[in-house]
């Protein structure tokens, strides 16, 4: 789920002409059944061809160009301002997490599993192109277990992208976070924040944006007296704050989080276990 910073990958796509470049590259060295005809079919309409050259005239460069600006300006509002209310997780609430509503094809919803036995949703026969826009422009990849309700087995992610006011996480500020007593995971817990514009963990002197309930790579995060754990958010780390319950953000960049619950318990399926929103500390 996470594009790390480092010399080593890259794996942002580039959104400039270096885009179709690149596209192109990728289609030459794979097989050319290598991928649905129906995806191969616009890459063809705009010149990419295996085994062709790819040499679009000045007239196609502008309109491609001017594609490209538009694709990766929808794409970051798709997943930056989602607008569908299926999509977020609680009522009034700025974490959402759709992938029970499309399941991990953007299509139908995976089957429920019950104490009666497996229930299957009815096939919506089209795709959610809005939901897989949004996911694969935030997200690297994806699984099943992503979407399954299955308590104990694999992990479930919230994404927040706005504070308790729908306003944009600002660096330069000083956010928290409370998870209630009994926090839903059987194997362990964890928040990262990450980059509004490269979707890359947020390259900070802390070098690992992340609090959890693990020991590594950061202290872990200590719950308050009652049994809740409050995490901070912000620049500077708070007075009386211990670090593994301190995230640093930077001051000129703005950020979005992802809470990931491995091992995920009943509470968080029924929504009976609820982490506050995010707000602004004033």
């Amino acid at each position: 789920l996470s594009k790390q910073p480092g010399p080593a990958l890259n794996t942002i796509p580039p959104n400039d002409w270096s885009f179709y470049e690149m596209l192109n590259e990728v289609v030459q060295r794979e097989p050319a059944t290598s991928l649905d005809p129906e995806l191969m079919g616009p890459i063809a309409a705009i010149g990419i061809v295996k085994g062709k050259p790819f040499a679009p005239d000045a007239r196609m460069k502008k309109i491609m160009t001017e594609a490209l600006a538009l694709a990766n300006a929808t794409s970051r509002s798709l997943f930056m301002a989602p607008r569908d209310p299926s999509w977020f997780y609680y009522p009034n609430s700025s974490w959402f997490n759709y992938l029970f509503v499309t399941g991990y094809e953007f299509e139908t919803p995976i089957p429920e599993i019950t104490r009666e036995g497996v229930k299957p949703f009815p096939p919506t026969g089209y795709r959610t192109m809005d939901a897989r826009t949004n996911f694969f422009y935030g997200v690297t990849g994806i699984t099943p277990a992503m979407a399954m309700r299955l308590p104990g087995i694999g992990s479930q992610y919230l994404f927040a992208v706005t504070d308790a006011e729908k306003n944009y996480f600002d660096g330069a500020k000083t956010y928290k976070v409370t998870l209630p007593k009994g926090i839903p995971e059987e194997n362990f817990w964890s928040f990262t924040i990450y980059d509004n514009q490269t979707r890359s963990m947020l390259d900070t002197p802390q070098r690992y944006p992340r609090a959890g309930s693990q020991s590594y790579p950061s202290p872990a995060a200590e719950p308050d007296a009652d049994g809740s754990t409050t995490i901070y958010f912000g620049p500077t780390q708070p007075a009386g704050i211990k670090r593994g319950n301190w995230i640093q953000t930077d001051p000129k960049k703005g950020w979005f989080t992802i809470l990931r619950l491995y091992s995920p318990l009943e509470p968080f399926f029924t929504k009976a276990w609820r982490p506050s929103e995010i707000a602004l500390v004033r």
